[in-house]
């Protein structure tokens, strides 16, 4: 079977990543891969950690792109890559534009197309935006539906997808925390050194200040441009001004965030702003931290799986299930709430205790074995 697997997004290389590896090593199957690079700069890392070589590069950056460009970008090129190579299948991940575009080029071409992490659903079409209404679009396209949780699947059978084409697998986020957790610890990283190596000098030094707690924090969903963010840099000012944290705050390198943000943030003392890191310090950083805060859904799951608590500054969120079992906390984007909310986890000891346990809700690590044993008996 040959397998065209098209990718977007840093996320989207990690989390197709164990899938991908698995497809690599199995005789049944041709595997491709397209990358559609309006993310580059932020994809070499995890290709080359997940050691993903890509086939088809559609390059379609640009400066200050907008939602236009990236959907023109990808129908304009990929027609070419499905006409030369003919797949079988194509797979997307998640609820990016460049999945949404690469379903539709599929559907256009008349080939079946696998939707992993299938089924996530606020129910408000401009939260998250765009994404909220990619992931709706690609329910209504797929073949084959990958639901990470039982409530994905229910958010499929609601939608009246047919039950026969939905296979609930768990989220491959965790196979691949897993493959990080264990090169963390492996023998050969222990004995050559440690993994701090990799992290930003200022960070190294405070990760060892066992006074101070660290505090993750990562914004870029474009409903929370301009003012919203405006009112997230407030909160975090005012917490900057407790002795006992450390606010490493990861600015995404979209310059209407970054820009907005260092204007905001900069020079203040215990906030520490730095560009997205490598995948695997990246999971060391989320394991050392005391708690998360963050508008993203992939660190819900990773969060959840490695005990940290989070708290998102939405108003709703597709990741459910970290809500119901009390590992994330929505907390919209009021300043007052982001303070409160972040000084009850440092000062309440029995609330941050019930928070930070492991829960292993968005699955037990083998999402992507279940995955492909499925497309092959399909």
């Amino acid at each position: 079977m040959k397998i065209l697997t098209i990718i977007g997004t840093r996320p989207e290389v990690i989390k197709m990543a164990p899938i991908l590896t698995l497809l690599k090593t199995n005789k049944g199957f041709e595997s491709y891969v397209c990358l559609t690079s309006q993310h580059k700069d932020l994809l070499t890392d995890p290709l080359k950690f997940f050691e993903i070589k890509a086939d088809f590069d559609l390059e379609i950056m640009l400066p200050d792109q907008n939602l236009f460009n990236i959907s023109v970008g990808i129908l304009s090129k990929i027609e070419l890559v499905i006409r030369q190579l003919k797949p079988d299948l194509i797979l997307v991940q998640g609820d990016t534009t460049s999945a949404f575009i690469g379903a539709l080029s599929g559907f256009y071409s008349k080939i079946r197309i696998g939707h992993v992490e299938a089924g996530l659903r606020t129910n408000y079409k401009e939260s998250p935006y765009p994404e909220e209404i990619n992931r709706q679009l690609i329910s209504r396209i797929a073949d084959i539906h990958f639901a990470p949780t039982l409530r994905s699947k229910q958010n499929l059978l609601d939608e009246n997808i047919a039950e026969n084409t939905i296979f609930v697998t768990g989220n491959t986020i965790i196979d691949a925390l897993n493959f990080a957790m264990d090169k963390i610890y492996s023998s050969e990283y222990q004995r050559n050194t440690s993994i701090n190596f990799d992290l930003p000098e200022k960070l190294k030094i405070n990760l060892s200040d066992a006074t101070k707690k660290i505090i993750v924090v990562t914004a870029h969903r474009r409903e929370n441009f301009l003012n919203t963010i405006t009112n997230l840099c407030k909160a975090l000012r005012e917490l900057s001004k407790r002795q006992d944290v450390i606010i490493v705050f990861l600015v995404h390198p979209n310059p209407n965030i970054n820009d907005l943000i260092n204007k905001e943030l900069e020079n203040h003392e215990h906030i520490l702003l730095i560009k997205p890191m490598d995948y695997l310090p990246f999971v060391y950083l989320m394991k050392s931290c005391y708690f998360i805060m963050t508008d993203s859904g992939g660190l819900q799951e990773e969060a959840a799986a490695l005990g940290k608590p989070v708290l998102v500054f939405r108003t709703v969120t597709e990741r459910q299930e970290s809500i119901i079992a009390g590992s994330s906390k929505l907390i919209g984007l009021d300043p007052k709430s982001i303070i409160d909310s972040a000084n009850e986890l440092l000062d309440n000891e029995d609330i941050y205790k019930s928070m930070a346990q492991i829960r292993l809700h968005y699955g037990d690590g083998n999402a992507a074995k279940k995955i492909v044993k499925i497309i092959s008996q399909l």
